[in-house]
């Protein structure tokens, strides 16, 4: 039996990061080993069938090794655990601490938001319906007691036939590229998984780090097809946006964010134009228990950040919070923010603007001309965030049909993605006459399909962009 990878998720598209390998054991049995564990998102009813339908047997996995803690990459563990999986989840011991977190804030989203939908089924005379969410609170503590950390850059054996590398992606804190080599009894294969790149910009994390020679590469495309602004424009281009937004104009400012990366990033960069006396007194707001639970963590993880933050930590103990910053975790609390005519800067997640406490502040925000809302991340097409983007007269939210007369924003330099040339930057390490395989994922086309001429043009001469379902015997 030779090698084979099947892509059942992030196949032309950005979420549900899922890639299954398969080879022969030594005990001559079959091992099948799960690259991500992700949830789709942004796609309505479509994700939610596709997230009840793994396309392999859970009980069949003997080991799953993540990437990162992203929920497009790990939100759907806990339904893998209850439908069988058994083995071992290999990650970062920053991963596993996250995942902790956000599994259980994802679980309370899909529990919360089915009481939602059934009570605004019968107060509407219909039928509610009967699909339960995907997992519940229950369902986390199992998945967590399977979580086994593994430090970058020390290679482990995780199988008799596997050994796993981890290095730092750059991407968010604890995100990993995974580099395996595996012994098929025929010559050992080496195959590297990108994860998510991060970005070569001076900012929270380091940068990606180079990686020994691969034979196999899985590489994400996200943004493949097109660059970053400069990095060193965004701290600028943010006090601009707050100074027209919310000094000129009296307006709120509400700042969809991934509570993972996005927030810590624009907190320390708020944290330093508060120190510099260029942030105006206005009373942010981070509305997000997830936020506020991670941006412990990266505190806790102090020593996997960029050498010159770890000597900020010196001057200023806190590079997430200062005067002015208000962590808001009661939901009491949070409704009276919508209610709030005074200006402010409302940092949220989601990111995508899919689910949390954003879309209550878009729900009351959006009709107000005054406010604005600025988008600092990818957005998935078919997400609230991405239809945001195209500036609609109007958009639904929790069944309301909203005006949308709130300025519409968008800053792409706050990516915790590489661009193109970074992608390009991150495989330059390998020597591509070295390379047999390789397999562009996390992508829309046209992102995967611009990456790929790039990759042809630099000598990469087997290049896949894979659809969801397909087998690869490598």
């Amino acid at each position: 039996m030779p090698l084979s990878i099947t892509f059942h998720g992030a196949a032309g598209m950005v979420t549900g990061s899922k890639h299954l390998l398969e080879f022969p054991g030594r005990d001559g049995k079959t091992v099948r080993l799960l690259l991500d564990c992700g949830l789709f998102q942004g796609e309505g009813p479509k994700s939610d069938e596709k997230n009840r339908r793994f396309g392999f047997d859970p009980a069949s996995i003997d080991v799953l090794v993540l990437s990162h803690a992203h929920i497009d990459h790990s939100g759907l563990i806990p339904r893998l655990v209850r439908e069988g999986f058994k083995g071992p989840i290999w990650a970062t011991p920053a991963t596993r601490d996250l995942c902790a977190i956000m599994l259980e804030d994802s679980a309370r989203i899909q529990e919360s938001d089915f009481e939602q939908d059934q009570k605004r089924a019968r107060r509407h005379g219909r039928v509610p319906q009967e699909k339960e969410p995907l997992y519940t609170v229950d369902d986390v503590p199992p998945a967590m007691a399977l979580f086994q950390g593994v430090d970058l850059n020390e290679p482990f054996a995780i199988l008799p036939e596997v050994k796993l590398l981890f290095t730092d992606a750059g991407h968010i804190l604890g995100s990993a590229c995974v580099h395996l080599d595996i012994d098929t009894g025929e010559g050992v294969r080496r195959i590297s998984f990108s994860g998510d790149v991060g970005r070569y910009v001076d900012r929270l994390l380091p940068d990606p780090v180079r990686f020994r020679q691969a034979g196999i590469i899985i590489c994400e495309s996200t943004y493949g097809d097109r660059d970053h602004p400069p990095a060193n424009e965004s701290r600028d281009q943010l006090l601009a946006h707050i100074l027209r937004v919310c000094v000129e104009r009296r307006g709120k400012l509400i700042i969809p964010a991934f509570s993972i990366g996005r927030t810590q990033e624009i907190l320390h960069t708020l944290n330093g134009l508060h120190n510099e006396g260029r942030l105006p007194r206005i009373p942010v707001f981070v509305d997000s228990p997830l936020s506020i639970n991670a941006t412990a963590i990266y505190r806790r993880y102090a020593h996997l950040l960029q050498e010159d933050v770890r000597a900020e930590l010196a001057a200023d103990p806190d590079l997430f919070g200062f005067r002015g910053v208000e962590f808001v975790r009661e939901a009491a609390r949070s409704k009276q923010l919508n209610d709030r005519q005074e200006p402010c800067i409302v940092i949220a997640a989601s990111g995508m603007m899919e689910a949390g406490r954003v879309r209550h502040h878009l729900l009351h925000g959006l009709p107000n001309e005054r406010n604005a809302v600025l988008v600092v991340g990818f957005c998935a097409p078919g997400s609230l965030g991405a239809e945001i983007l195209e500036r609609p007269d109007h958009v639904h939210i929790f069944g309301e049909r909203v005006p949308v007369r709130a300025e519409v924003l968008r800053m792409e330099g706050y990516s915790a993605h590489a661009d193109r040339n970074e992608l390009m930057r991150w495989i330059s390490c390998q020597n591509a006459a070295l390379v047999e395989r390789v397999f562009l994922v996390h992508g829309v086309p046209a992102s995967a399909s611009g990456l790929r001429e790039r990759l042809t043009a630099q000598g990469y001469q087997r290049i896949d962009i894979p659809g969801q379902g397909q087998r690869f015997e490598v």
